[in-house]
């Protein structure tokens, strides 16, 4: 539980308000959703719950609809803890553990269109559908030559603006894009990942200890099965569990 961390300056660090303002990211439904009663769930919620336990002060949860909103706040610090993709570009302002999950970023595409690997779609004329802000927006608009991205405000508006608006591709985290796929019909998604979306604590830069300790404890909490558990339990077998 933190050997060799001093507690008190942790929570200085971490939790300067005297409780633990916690950013959950709703628009990624392997990491975070609302059950049935509408309360927040999932591995994010049950990993903001034990941080909160463990440094022995409340938690405050604020949902947002996409990673890029979690970044805006969490860089600004409004927030003390968030749970984000890591990518250079969000590093100015944001630090991050190592990565307690490991998500494919995937493509769906008609049934009939005549890609079968992602570098298919890096052609003239291709138009992908991303969520504005994405970690896989910020990975493919470093990464594609020659296919073009249409922006939406959130990941679901990009999956249904794909259809909608008759786009080659669309580019999401490969649950919501299998599950899009067999409620619409006629669509598929590409057996090989564009990417690999290292899930990671994410904490507002500049907070001293806050980063060794949240990066020892979460260390702890990878070996000891929790991390695992909460990922089984919410029914997301999908994520990978990061070395």
């Amino acid at each position: 539980m933190g050997a060799g961390f001093d507690l008190p300056d942790i929570r200085r660090a971490l939790a300067p308000q005297g409780r633990l303002r916690a950013a959950i990211n709703f628009g990624n439904a392997v990491l975070a959703r609302r059950d049935a009663e509408g309360r927040p769930a999932g591995v994010t919620v049950d990993l903001s719950q034990e941080i909160a336990r463990r440094l022995g002060v409340p938690l405050e949860m604020t949902g947002f609809d996409t990673a890029a909103r979690v970044v805006d706040a969490l860089g600004g610090g409004a927030f003390d803890i968030g749970y984000l993709a890591v990518d250079p570009l969000r590093a100015d302002t944001i630090d991050f553990t190592a990565p307690y999950a490991l998500i494919e970023g995937a493509y769906i595409v008609r049934e009939a269109a005549p890609y079968a690997k992602p570098q298919d779609l890096d052609a003239p004329g291709v138009r992908i559908a991303v969520g504005a802000g994405a970690a896989y927006d910020l990975f493919l608009g470093r990464s594609l030559a020659r296919a073009a991205l249409r922006r939406y405000p959130t990941s679901a508006d990009a999956l249904t603006g794909f259809l909608r608006d008759g786009l080659e591709a669309g580019a999401n985290i490969r649950r919501p894009a299998m599950l899009f796929a067999a409620r619409e019909g006629g669509l598929r998604v590409l057996d090989e990942p564009f990417m690999q979306i290292l899930q990671a604590i994410a904490l507002p830069r500049g907070r001293g200890p806050a980063r060794a300790w949240a990066q020892a404890t979460l260390a702890e909490l990878k070996a000891s099965g929790f991390v695992a558990a909460a990922l089984a339990q919410d029914g997301q077998q999908d994520a990978i569990i990061a070395p």
